[in-house]
This record gives structure tokens, C-alpha cells and sequence, in this order.
């Protein structure tokens, strides 16, 4: 597809003007989300790039902003140059195009469903207002999918109440573009204003204000990156904000022309905010999490990591590949429906992988594990096997483990188990452990290779330097291997990085190869793991309140601080 022409069709196609809020992608409406899963074209400012395209289809021609702030006069006053982008994610330039209406309605030309993206809420954005005039001279048909208002949004993260139970009055202002008139309406009033500005601008909003009249010891807050992971607000009145972002050494900054939401007024500011500052009080806060799985293997972890303000970024430690002599992996799996196997017991989420492409190969489906009974070593494989439509008879009720299984494994009875073997599907490396508790308990075991462990490729170098260097504030192991064959492909991580293991076997091992381990789990869990990460965090920030220090993340520790690692 040529980068400034797009195929031809019906005249007339449709537009959806939709609002992407203020930048956190939970924020995105269902409408939203079901328009951005029919778009034939996605026009999308570059800032909510990755929060739309994710929920679009695939294949869908998308064109986005790549706006050079460096060009505007005025930051976020100028147009933005545009950039096209199709199906195959190849990007090329639009030469001398700047004009997002004229491309809207190239888009919607041809019968195509057009979703223009933009950030916060389109009725706030006056782009996207002439981009709608221009629809109804042309007799385009369009509609609008509100957003939340980044003015709002941003306010309600960072713990400040834009009214209160009184009936504060709400001024909402652009600094960039407001006049004199609209600075003399704000500075009369006693209600709360909301100023749309930018970082290095800041001090100078505030000054407008007092010099319309308002009080110097007025409480504001500013936020900048609201929504999101990146969030920072500080908490001042009018007449210090700038030496407040001076001590905080946030100006002068290359990042000055950043927009910030500032939010002003008596009963909405610093008195409230301690207590209601509920997204950047959470214990992992911006915390960048290293987990050492595949993106398949640690969603759920990595999903709850995010609830506690956690960034996770998963590295593959392992590659899983097929069996080097599958013919014993086949017989295993004729002889399970031909009736050979009393049980078949999963020790793992590839072993149950590895079993379903094998049936799905042969034409076999989960029925055919009638008469089977199963059992799964714990509850991530137990869902991977509910996935596959085959609800495990046996989970173990205390450790996840083979050890754990081996606790609630009936031993075998003539009477009652008319055969006794069972089937074990299973890396090359595992343990003997289970094969000889279960020979132990009087069972015949085929122990099958299902799939081999081989160690992953290394990371990105951006990524192995993120590791060396103290570019996460902690990693996730969740077994020895994941601490050999992290270390091998990506070196060790920094002595300021939170070390967190699964339990003794993997925190030796982590010793061993020089790491100091700071948080264990209770029990042999992914998801207790994360929770004692999350404990550790809190208690970490608790300290740190107390002590009157400020709240900072372990890769933010002062060059050259280091760590010495216990002798205990």
C-alpha cells in the first residue's frame, strides 16, 4: 500500500472520532474498544499510539502523529505532521502532509471505517472539532466516542478532588493558549482551577493567577505523566511551585515542555492529597520488574504485578522444543486412548502444551481422557488443562510441587485401580522425585519426554544493559534455572536490584552466583511471590515516610551506593 494513497471504494465511509484518555490503557471505553476491533483505518495521535493500536484488528491501515515538539511555537499548539503506517507495520512518511483532516476524510473515502484517535476526550480537542466540520461538509458520516478528559482523568490519579461536598466551583484552563480576559475570570474566583500547561511553564501559570488575584498560599498540585507508571506529582501553593520543581531538580530539564496538569484551589490540594493519593501510594510504584518467563507463561503474574503499580518486562530464560525422538511420545499418546494409563499427571503448563499439539495432530480432542483420571502439579497448570477442557481430578492441597502431588497421590489398589500405570508427560530435565514416590506408592510410571528445555537466546542489548547496569528495581526468580540461564544470557543483575526467589533451592542457587536475596516466598507460588515483592515494597516505602526521606525506587539509588551482601 503506497504511503499517501489508500484503495478506493464506495465514496463515502464512516469516522468515529474516539477519545483515548488520559493515557492509562484501562482507561479505554468498551465502545472504544469495539470500534477499534471493526476499524478498516486507525488515525491516531503518537502519544495513544499503543494504547488504541493494541485493540485493533489485524491487517488495519494506520496512520499516527509524529509530532516534533521542537517545530511549534507554542508546545501543543501546532499541527501534527503525519505518519502512515500499514498492515505489515512498515512506516513511511507523508511528505508535506500536516493537514489531519484532509487525511481523515483520504481515509474515509472508499467506504472505509475510520477510528481518529486523539488523547483524552474529543470534545476538549479542537482538532478534532475541525476534523468533524470538515465531516459534515463533506457529508461523511462520523460519530463520537467520548474519553476521559486528561483535565479529569489525571486529577482523579494523583488523589485530588476537583469538588467537594461545599460545591466548589470548576474552571478548567489551557495556559497555552488562554488570554488575558480568561487569566482575570480564574484569578476573581475561589473555585478550584484545572491548568493544562507544560512543566517549565508551570511557575508562570501560577503567577498569572496571583497577579489576577489569587492568593500566593494558594495549595496547588502538579502532575506530570498522569495515569500512568510514570506519574510524579508535588504538592506546593502558588507562590513556591517554582522553587519546589527547582528542589526537586525537575527544572531546568530537557523534559520542561512536558505537559502537566496543575490543579489549584483551597479545598482540593495538599490537605487531601496525603490521604487520597491512592495510584502512586501503590507498593510497587513505577517499579520495573524483570520476569524471567514467556509473555504466555508470566501473564498472570505479570497482571498482577501491574495491580500493584508494578512495570513488568518478561525475558524468556527457556526455549521449549520438541522431544529429539518423538516415537515414544507417540505411543505414549495411543496407549492413552487405547486404555493403558490409569492417571496421567502434568508437572508443568508445557508438558500440558506439549499433549494437546500431539492430540491435535492425531484429530483428538479432550474427550478422548474419558476414564482417564488426571492430575496437575498446581493451579497454573490446572487452568492450562481447564483451557484444554479437562478438569484435573487431583491438585495438590498443600505445596505446588512434586513433592506436593506425591502428598495426596493414592497409592495403588488392586481392588479399586483395575490398571497401574501412569502416564508422565515431562521435560528432559526434571526431577526423579515424582517418578519414585509414584513407583514407591506401587504405580508403573512411562516416564515420556514431552518437550526439551533449552536455554533462550540472550535479550536485546538495551535490555542486558538494563540488567548489568540497575535498570530494574527487581527481578522474579521462579526457579534455579531461571537464575543459571538468566545469568548466562544476560549477566548478573546489578547489586541494587531487588533479588526475589520462590523459595531455598532457588534463593541458593541465586547465592551462589554472588546475588544477595532480599524477599522469598511463603510458599512455592508464582502469585506468593509477587505478593511478597508487593509486602517488600510497602515496607519499604513505609520506612522511608517515617524516616522523612522521599519515596524512591531501587534503581534510583545514588551512583555508587552499593550493596553489601549478607553474611548471615
Amino acid at each position: 500500500m503506497s504511503p499517501t494513497t489508500l484503495p478506493a471504494g464506495p465514496e463515502h465511509g464512516h469516522v468515529t472520532f474516539l477519545g483515548a484518555g488520559p493515557g492509562d490503557p484501562g482507561l479505554l471505553t468498551l465502545r472504544a474498544v469495539e470500534a477499534l476491533a471493526n476499524a478498516d483505518v486507525l488515525v491516531a495521535e503518537h502519544e495513544v499510539l499503543e494504547v488504541v493500536r493494541k485493540h485493533a484488528r489485524q491487517g488495519v491501515a494506520v496512520v499516527h502523529t509524529d509530532a516534533d515538539p521542537s517545530s511549534d511555537p507554542v508546545p501543543g499548539t501546532g499541527t501534527p505532521q503525519l505518519m502512515v503506517v500499514d498492515g505489515t507495520s512498515t512506516t513511511a512518511a507523508v511528505p508535506a502532509v500536516r493537514d489531519a483532516a484532509h487525511l481523515v476524510m483520504e481515509a474515509a473515502r472508499g467506504g472505509r471505517r475510520v477510528v481518529r484517535a486523539v488523547s483524552g476526550d474529543p470534545g476538549l480537542d479542537a482538532y478534532a472539532a475541525e476534523e468533524m466540520l470538515a465531516c459534515a461538509a463533506a457529508g461523511v458520516p462520523f460519530e463520537v466516542v467520548p474519553g476521559i478528559a486528561t483535565a479529569v482523568g489525571v486529577p482523579a490519579y494523583a488523589g485530588v478532588p476537583l469538588r467537594d461536598a461545599h460545591g466548589t466551583d470548576v474552571r478548567f484552563v489551557d495556559a497555552r493558549t488562554a488570554s488575558d480576559r480568561c487569566w482575570t475570570e480564574v484569578g476573581a474566583s475561589d473555585g478550584t482551577v484545572v491548568v493544562s500547561t507544560t512543566l517549565d511553564s508551570v511557575a508562570a501559570a501560577a503567577g498569572e493567577l496571583v497577579a489576577a488575584g489569587r492568593k500566593p498560599d494558594t495549595p496547588l498540585t502538579v502532575t506530570i505523566a498522569g495515569t500512568t507508571t510514570r506519574q510524579r506529582t508535588w504538592t506546593a501553593t502558588l507562590g513556591t511551585i517554582a522553587q519546589t520543581l527547582k528542589q526537586a531538580k525537575v527544572l531546568p530539564s530537557p523534559e520542561g515542555g512536558r505537559p502537566v496538569i496543575a490543579v489549584v484551589g483551597e479545598r482540593s490540594a495538599a490537605a487531601q492529597r496525603d490521604q487520597l493519593s491512592w495510584f502512586e501510594s501503590k507498593p510497587l510504584f513505577g517499579w520495573k520488574v524483570l520476569v524471567p518467563r514467556t509473555k504466555e507463561q508470566a501473564a498472570s503474574l505479570s497482571d498482577q504485578l501491574r495491580s500493584y503499580g508494578a512495570v513488568p518486562h518478561e525475558v524468556p530464560t527457556i526455549a521449549v522444543e520438541p522431544p529429539r525422538t518423538p516415537q515414544q511420545m507417540e505411543r505414549a499418546v495411543k496407549g492413552l486412548v487405547t486404555g493403558r494409563y490409569e492417571w496421567i499427571a502434568f508437572t508443568s503448563v508445557n508438558a500440558v502444551k506439549a499433549v494437546r499439539e500431539k492430540f491435535e495432530e492425531y484429530g483428538l480432542d479432550a474427550r478422548a481422557f474419558a476414564g482417564i483420571k488426571v492430575a496437575a502439579v498446581g493451579e497454573q497448570t490446572a487452568k492450562a488443562l481447564i483451557a484444554f477442557g479437562v478438569k484435573p481430578d487431583l491438585v495438590p492441597s498443600g505445596e505446588q510441587s512434586a513433592a506436593g502431588l506425591l502428598e495426596d497421590w493414592p497409592p495403588y489398589d488392586p481392588v479399586f485401580d483395575p490398571i497401574d500405570r501412569v502416564f508422565l508427560p515431562r521435560a528432559d530435565i526434571a526431577t526423579e522425585t515424582l517418578v519414585a514416590g509414584l513407583i514407591e506408592l506401587g504405580w508403573e510410571v512411562d516416564d515420556v519426554t514431552a518437550y526439551r528445555t533449552v536455554r533462550a537466546s540472550p535479550p536485546p542489548a538495551e535490555t542486558r544493559e538494563a540488567i548489568k547496569g540497575g535498570g530494574f528495581d527487581a527481578v522474579l526468580f521462579t526457579s534455579s534455572s531461571t537464575v543459571r540461564n538468566l545469568v548466562g544470557i544476560a549477566g548478573k543483575p546489578h547489586n541494587v536490584t531487588v533479588i526475589a526467589c520462590i523459595g531455598p533451592a532457588t534463593a541458593k542457587t541465586a547465592e551462589e552466583h554472588g546475588l544477595r536475596v532480599d524477599v522469598m516466598a511463603p510458599e512455592p507460588s508464582v502469585h506468593k511471590l509477587a505478593e511478597a515483592l508487593a509486602d517488600f515494597g510497602r515496607r519499604r516505602r513505609v520506612a522511608a515516610l517515617e524516616a522523612g526521606d522521599p519515596v524512591t525506587r531501587p534503581s534510583e539509588r545514588r551512583p555508587g551506593a552499593r550493596r553489601r551482601r549478607s553474611t548471615t
